[in-house]
């Protein structure tokens, strides 16, 4: 193992951590976290999505999504309903106080956002997000693919 295969993961995970403390500390007045804020801001683009279709566009299992849609909804933020053409799946939307909540989280949160991009800069931010995501596609589970031996076996 070298020491770039060694630190590439350490290194992706301290950074998700601390963004992930300081989004949850500027949120934890307002009674969201920064995994509800994912949720609430992916739904924002303004369609409604299946709770399946939300779980894989937020990169998290359908259990925890579920989790947190309960709790939103109790909050009045969300608002779930039947599927029109599929009786079996729910779908999901912002509630008008979900909208006026995002936009709001988004303010409070905009200086993690320009700290994170001053301490790489602008080209260097949008090159990180591209490998981010070229990560993030070539990590995916592929259906036709067969699982990667683990190379600590």
């Amino acid at each position: 193992m070298t020491d770039l295969q060694r630190e590439l993961p350490l290194a992706l995970r301290n950074a998700y951590l601390a963004m992930h403390r300081a989004t949850d500390s500027c949120f934890a007045p307002y009674g969201v976290t920064a995994d509800q804020f994912v949720l609430l801001l992916a739904l924002s683009c303004g369609e409604a999505l299946t709770q399946r279709e939300l779980s894989s566009r937020i990169g998290s299992d359908p259990s925890t999504v579920r989790a947190m849609l309960v709790l939103l909804e109790r909050a009045a933020l969300i608002e779930r309903s039947t599927h029109p053409s599929d009786g079996r799946a729910k779908t999901v939307a912002l509630s008008a106080a979900g909208r006026v909540k995002v936009k709001q989280l988004w303010a409070l949160s905009q200086s993690i956002r320009d700290r994170m991009q001053t301490a790489l800069g602008s080209i260097e931010s949008s090159t990180l997000v591209g490998y981010l995501n070229q990560l993030a596609n070539e990590l995916a589970p592929h259906p036709q693919s067969s699982p990667h031996p683990s190379p600590l076996v």
